[in-house]
């Protein structure tokens, strides 16, 4: 009915038209004899009148149309309206599905509008009565709900750190280059939540409740130092006014609560510490399990060149820029492609290539011993320049310890990775080896490091020792002089700056740490900066005028280092979680750190390095990754446990001054504030009788989770290979079927042509036969 109610007011239309054409031939026949300017001006006017009354009339005609709509809907069965609703709905899915219509411009446009005039025309119309209304606010609030979801999920795509410049570099580079990006965002959020743990928990309440620099020993800088506690150099060894701040553990005061919220420091110290670490296993072991089950699905790697040839392109692109980047990204995935189905059909000489295999594991070994002894080496120069005196040492020499194993950080890898190519493996099956070693030499670096810290921290508590006996023999002498003078007397108020103190081996221990940080930032960032930037630039503007091309040959433009700068970033923050308890502020160093990283990162990638031969795919990098940053997380936090466990905290700096260990605050927490039978439960079941049991059946459960998901992990692999075998056993039944189909029709064909030409020689026997008994006849 509403297709011949539109064909009815379209003829009319019409009509009207050609009405309107022959008056306007009849009046210019009647004025044709006429001339004169002034007649055509009368003419114009008139013209514009009639167009007014046309559009006038027009605009009644379709609102009377419409009208007749409204009530030819009412007067529709419900059968009918089902049929309109289904018709308006096929109307809104050709508009949604119109941009991938093979069409041509013109008849897209077409389409469109004449799909958006029926389904704005009918759509709210649909309802009946009072119906109609909440039909169409329905409608309406259903199109305003899928926009706002639209435009959520681009702003949650807005939202994503860095993911543009991640993506544009994945396009050009590949997934393994990415992959190091990815692990960096990823590392910067968990260091944004170490850092506001110990921000909100530690420094702040310090500098806002606890007592003010200057009021005490440890938060006041001794009469010695004070000529050069504002240098330069000073500072930049994190000494002076920055030793004595928030951001080392010696400026924290011992006070059981600070302030008007009584606010526990030294249990918050205790237990954020805790709580990083805590924190850390829990995101990196619930990362990993994320990360295998997402690689246990497996990939489908039939028909691999069709799928990524058909249906690779988007065609809902519509910038320039992005098409730009799948370009590239199809490009790069071709190449990945064709280097994994390379690696599955390579056939090497199996005797020559473990040889150099042996051999360059040889040389790996030699250069792991080397950089060993260099570094204990260097640590017992460092241990007689402690007991010289640091001061009567140049700055090489004081820092000898950090820049050394920032060099060796920064040359073993490039050695590493000039013996990897003796080894012919699958490029990640060597960058898994390149990272094993490097891990290996920056673990026995870490730990020697560590051995250096122990033998100075027990110089430091010899020291300790000492200057406690001296404290107690100056403070006896001090009140007898006192009291042999006068007895009634009031007592000498001394300047924090003049009282004798102790040597903090923990504002040391995190001062180490906090150089070793920076120097190794440095040291990454000049790299960076000479050996991409300045080479890049030197193969630029140097290959018009050299004797070979520069680019083709030696220097030509810098790879990107994916092994070296991931387990940087591995180490760096093992040093983070090794080193924060005793200096709070590394986290806060890091997150800048990792936040210029990124930035610079992605531009020397984009502008002075060139994309590897060898592009792969980095699916099960991921999961290597976070392997080894929970292997560099439990080591890290072995010497920090050691040190809360076993090492008594420092008599006159610290939250923890004044206990034998530093755990005690718990124990005095439970005591002061929980009633007697809570304490008597928490010492029950931190008894080792209970604990080393507990600890045993979590083993046990653990290893039988993992059995179980290797056990299903087989038989997800023997369930997919069953399939393929289906898969091929089914394309063998239809080939065979296609042919045997063929061959029928070919059987047919030959018997259809031999019936025919049967027919054929019948149909000529018969004439020939009637033509002889005609001629016999005539005869």
């Amino acid at each position: 009915k509403i297709n011949e109610h539109e064909s009815k007011t379209h003829r009319t239309k019409r009509r009207d038209g050609d009405r309107q054409k022959k008056k306007r031939r009849n009046e210019r026949r009647k004025g044709g004899t006429r001339a004169g300017e002034g007649e055509e001006d009368l003419q114009a006017v008139s013209e514009k009148r009639e167009r007014s009354k046309r559009k006038r009339a027009k605009s009644k005609q379709e609102t009377k149309d419409n009208d007749k709509d409204v009530v030819r809907l009412e007067c529709l069965s419900p059968e009918e309206l089902e049929k309109l609703k289904e018709a308006v709905d096929e109307r809104k899915k050709l508009i949604q599905s119109l941009r991938g219509k093979p069409w041509a411009m013109k008849k897209k446009l077409v389409t469109l509008r004449e799909s958006q005039e029926f389904v704005e025309k009918y759509e709210g119309a649909l309802g009946k009565g009072k119906g109609r209304k909440l039909y169409a606010y329905k409608v309406l609030m259903t199109k305003k709900w899928m926009k706002f979801q639209r435009d959520f999920e681009n702003f949650k795509t807005a939202c994503i750190p860095w993911e543009m410049k991640i993506k544009e570099i994945e396009s050009h580079f590949g997934s393994s280059v990415a992959s190091y990006f990815l692990f960096l965002r990823w590392m910067y959020g968990i260091n944004m939540i170490l850092f506001g743990l110990t921000f909100g928990l530690v420094m702040v309440p310090e500098a806002l409740m606890g007592r003010p620099y200057g009021s005490m020993p440890r938060k006041t800088v001794p009469r010695a130092e004070e000529a050069s506690a504002m240098d330069f150099a000073v500072l930049w060894d994190f000494g002076g006014y920055a030793q004595y701040s928030v951001l080392f553990y010696g400026y924290y005061n011992n006070q059981r609560t600070v302030g008007w919220l009584k606010f526990r420091m030294p249990l918050s110290y205790f237990l954020v510490g805790v709580g990083t670490v805590a924190y850390s296993y829990m995101v990196v072991i619930r990362t990993m399990a994320r990360n295998a089950n997402e690689s246990g699905v497996g990939d489908d790697n039939s028909f691999n060149f069709s799928w990524k040839m058909f249906t690779s392109w988007d065609y809902l692109i519509g910038n320039a820029e992005t098409a730009d980047n799948k370009f590239a990204s199809i490009t790069t995935s071709f190449k990945e492609a064709i280097l994994e189905e390379q690696e599955s059909h390579k056939d090497d000489n199996i005797h020559l290539t473990r040889f150099l295999r042996v051999l360059a594991n040889f040389l790996v070994l030699c250069c792991l011993a080397g950089s060993g002894y260099l570094i204990y080496f260097v640590v017992r120069r460092s241990q007689k320049f402690a007991l010289d005196g640091l001061e009567n040492h140049t700055w090489w020499e004081r820092n000898e310890v950090n820049m050394v194993m920032s060099l060796l950080g920064m040359f073993c890898p490039m050695l590493f990775d000039v013996i990897s190519t003796l080894e012919n493996y699958h490029p990640r099956v060597a960058l898994q080896w390149q990272l094993g070693r490097i891990f290996a030499l920056f673990l026995g670096n870490l730990y020697t490091f560590i051995i250096a810290l122990m033998d100075e921290i027990n110089l430091k508590r010899k020291e300790e020792k000492i200057v406690k006996f001296n404290i107690t023999t100056w403070e006896a002498s001090l009140y007898n002089g006192t009291v042999s003078e006068n007895s009634t007397a009031s007592p000498v108020t001394i300047h924090p700056a003049d009282v004798p103190r102790g040597p903090c081996w923990e504002t040391m221990v995190g001062q180490e740490f906090v150089r070793l940080i920076i120097s190794d930032t440095m040291t990454t960032y000049i790299t960076l900066l000479i050996g991409d930037f300045l080479r890049a630039v030197l193969v630029r503007f140097l290959n018009y005028c050299w004797c070979w091309d520069l680019e083709a040959g030696f220097p030509s433009y810098s790879e990107f280092d994916v092994s070296g700068n991931v387990l940087g970033l591995i180490f760096n923050q093992g040093m983070i979680w090794m080193g924060s308890f005793y200096a709070p502020c590394l986290p806060a160093l890091n997150v800048i750190r990792l936040h210029v990283s990124m930035y610079l990162q992605c531009w020397a990638v984009m502008c002075c390095n060139v994309p590897q031969e060898r592009v792969f795919k980095a699916s099960g990098s991921n999961n290597f990754y976070m392997a080894m940053l929970l292997v560099i997380l439990f080591l890290s936090t072995l010497p920090a446990i050691y040190t809360i466990v076993s090492i008594p905290p420092s008599f006159d700096c610290g939250p923890f001054s004044g206990k034998n260990r530093m755990f005690d605050v718990i124990h005095e927490t439970l005591e002061s504030d929980f009633p007697p039978w809570f304490s008597k439960v928490f010492s029950y079941a931190s008894n080792p009788g209970l604990v080393l049991p507990f600890i045993l059946l979590m083993v046990l459960a653990i290893y039988y989770l993992q059995s179980t998901s290797k056990s299903y992990r087989e038989a997800n692999v023997e369930l997919k290979k069953k399939l393929q075998m289906q898969n091929e056993e089914n394309k063998r039944k239809n080939k065979r079927a296609a042919l045997k189909a063929q061959m029928d029709l070919e059987e047919a064909r030959m018997t259809a042509q031999e019936q025919q030409r049967n027919n054929n020689a019948s149909v000529q026997d018969q004439e020939s036969g009637s033509l002889n008994s005609n001629i016999n006849k005539e005869y």
